[in-house]
């Protein structure tokens, strides 16, 4: 695709931006992405039981993902690029309330074990915090980050295991998720999101650490 067609695409979205942040609800310059690109597939694990947690996740009480405008405009970009390539993204978080933030503390301070074997077999919920897979606060409360990967890519470790597999340049796990890391890394880049590297899934677009955070539930 031509980097003129990936503009137009961009565009097109842009004008639809005006009435997505008129809905209600939404933290300022923010939009529902799907107002903006409904082809894009969204797996939002928060919203129900498949994630770490074992429950769905206060916060989220819709299945949807919200971004910052400009955010939002930069990952239809990379979708755009992406298809033209022969693949397509699958997104597993995008903005995320402080008081989600809030429920994964309590979540590791508590004793519940019992997503331990799927999500941190060779962890304690202690080392948590200490490694950076929970933290005190987020990039994604900021509508500036987003998990995703990418439909029918093995990345080694599914979204969200917490262990040192996960980490973006791992190489424990095998040569083809390492590529596929290494493309969905350098794809994200190319449009201003730049990857953690404990995560191959998280990547936080520019400005995510200066920018305010909110606590709007999703709905």
């Amino acid at each position: 695709m031509t980097s003129k067609a990936t503009r137009d695409i961009v565009a097109a979205a842009g004008a639809c931006v005006a009435c997505a942040a008129a809905a209600a609800s939404l933290p300022p310059g923010f939009v529902r992405l799907a107002d903006l690109a409904p082809q894009i597939v969204q797996d939002m694990r928060y919203a129900g039981a498949d994630n770490f947690t074992g429950r769905p996740v206060p916060g989220y009480k819709a299945a949807q993902c919200w971004l910052r405008e400009d955010a939002a405009k930069a990952l239809i970009a990379v979708q755009a690029e992406a298809k033209a390539q022969g693949f397509e993204l699958i997104l597993y978080d995008c903005y995320r309330p402080r008081r989600a933030v809030a429920a994964f503390i309590d979540w590791a301070k508590s004793p519940d074990e019992s997503m331990k074997a799927q999500y941190y077999p060779h962890e304690t919920k202690r080392d948590l915090f200490a490694r950076g897979y929970i933290a005190e606060k987020s990039s994604h409360s900021t509508g500036l980050a987003v998990d995703l990967g990418v439909l029918g890519w093995d990345f080694g470790t599914p979204f969200d295991f917490f262990d040192e597999r996960s980490w973006t340049a791992n190489r424990d796990v095998s040569t083809e998720a390492q590529e596929h890391r290494r493309r969905l890394e350098t794809l994200m880049r190319r449009h201003g999101f730049h990857n953690l590297p404990t995560e191959w899934w998280h990547f936080a677009f520019a400005g995510a650490g200066e920018a305010p955070s909110y606590d709007v539930e999703i709905e």
